[in-house]
């Protein structure tokens, strides 16, 4: 929240869903007082709570993002000038997971003036993204099941690819993502090893795809990005996903 406010977003356009959590989450947004704040009683899933943010404040271009992450400023108005400059329906910034163990700022500013014209076509991803609102009215809303605990965003970007929607991740814009934290609590909190998958799916049977179409997705979306990665460790010597730990940098 405090990043949001720093980066310059305006508190009532901030809608914040919390789902169910009984840690002192709730008491301190009612401290803060965002825009809306929506408290489920029980977790109604990420689908559910993702819809619910989106509807209670339908505006033209909505960014949907995780709690356990830092953002630069004005990052908001710059990811939408850039969907909409480049004519997209979707776009997410770059990121580094991991260890916030570096001054966040400088290097998201050097960053993005570096890297302000790489860009991973028909690729993005659910930790933030930015959408416009024709996207909902074309492929529907998130999947509300809290049985599938977290394999929303896949079913999501299934239907983009069906419906051929443009979508990029930018290296214009960068936030840094903590990572994992919320599944890491939900795994904690089900009983579940840190190091086990936290939901097991037949995701075939879920993308209506055989074994070989899965197959070849997989192929070719490996095979992307090793091309993605090497295209930009050869111009800027780093990449749109890095990991941070041990005060290191590891660009994927």
């Amino acid at each position: 929240m405090q990043s949001l406010l720093k980066a310059g977003v305006p508190l009532e356009n901030i809608v914040v869903v919390d789902n169910g959590s009984t840690d002192g989450t709730q008491d301190y947004l009612r401290e803060i007082n965002p825009g809306q704040v929506i408290l489920n009683k029980e977790n109604l899933s990420c689908g559910a709570a993702w819809n619910q943010g989106i509807l209670a404040h339908q505006k033209e271009w909505t960014i949907v993002m995780n709690n356990d992450m830092v953002v630069t400023q004005d990052f908001a108005n710059r990811l939408i000038a850039y969907a909409t400059e480049n004519q997209l329906k979707l776009v997410s910034p770059a990121r580094v997971d991991g260890d916030l163990d570096y001054d966040f700022d400088v290097f998201a500013q050097d960053a993005q003036q570096k890297m302000k014209g790489a860009v991973r076509q028909n690729s993005s991803n659910a930790i933030c993204m930015c959408m416009h609102w024709s996207l909902f009215k074309e492929i529907g809303f998130f999947r509300a099941d809290p049985k599938l605990l977290g394999f929303e965003d896949g079913l999501f970007y299934n239907e983009i690819r069906k419906f051929n929607i443009p979508h990029a991740t930018t290296g214009s814009v960068w936030i840094h993502h903590f990572g994992q934290v919320t599944q890491d609590h939900m795994k904690m909190v089900l009983g579940i090893e840190q190091k086990d998958v936290l939901v097991k799916v037949n995701d075939r049977k879920l993308y209506q795809q055989t074994w070989l179409e899965r197959k070849l997705y997989r192929h070719r979306l490996k095979s992307a990005h090793r091309q993605w990665r090497q295209s930009e460790i050869d111009r800027y010597g780093m990449t749109l996903h890095g990991s941070r730990a041990h005060q290191s940098f590891t660009w994927l």
